[in-house]
């Protein structure tokens, strides 16, 4: 009896090991989301709505002497003109704000470059939106640009003015741009 009850648990334990295990597939999902905001590339920069510290580019009117009357210069970014990429269907509008020394200086310009050295002694300057210099960009005033998200180049000019009275030394301004979305 003893061997039959062994041929049994043997045999149950083996029918138990050869049974094919219960087996059920599990499935499920994984969210993906993303917002996206309105948001521009300036001179290779990337910058979100909102953002601050964009490099626009500089304006260098180069080396003149203490008479000249009048010295051209072109807003230049790292690679040439300013370029700016907005999301599409933005209406991108670049404003010019007021400068460090706006309304300084004896010169026609609306801009002023104070010297670095020697408290008050300025050369005024203009920002203007044609290569030939006649339209002025005033302070506060704007270059709306095309909504179609590509890049575009934003050709910027600007015209110093020579004044009696001015000292040897390097001059200098910062007029704060604003791209507004």
């Amino acid at each position: 009896m003893r061997k039959q009850l062994a041929v049994s648990i043997a045999a149950a334990t083996l029918g138990l090991t050869l049974a094919a295990p219960a087996r059920a597939d599990i499935t499920g999902s994984i969210d993906a989301t993303i917002t996206l905001e309105a948001g521009c590339i300036i001179n290779g920069q990337t910058l979100s709505d909102g953002a601050g510290g964009a490099d626009f580019g500089t304006i260098d009117f180069g080396t003149q002497n203490t008479l000249f009357s009048e010295a051209d210069g072109e807003l230049l970014s790292g690679g040439g003109a300013l370029r700016i990429q907005c999301s599409p269907g933005i209406v991108p509008t670049l404003s010019f704000e007021a400068g460090e020394n706006d309304g300084s200086g004896a010169g026609p310009g609306a801009h002023a470059m104070a010297h670095a050295s020697s408290p008050g002694h300025y050369v005024t300057y203009n920002l203007y939106s044609d290569v030939g210099r006649s339209t002025v960009i005033p302070v506060g005033g704007s270059v709306t640009l095309a909504a179609t998200g590509a890049e575009q180049q934003i050709d910027i000019y600007a015209r110093a003015f020579g004044e009696p009275g001015l000292v040897t030394g390097a001059y200098s301004d910062t007029v704060t741009v604003v791209l507004e979305l």
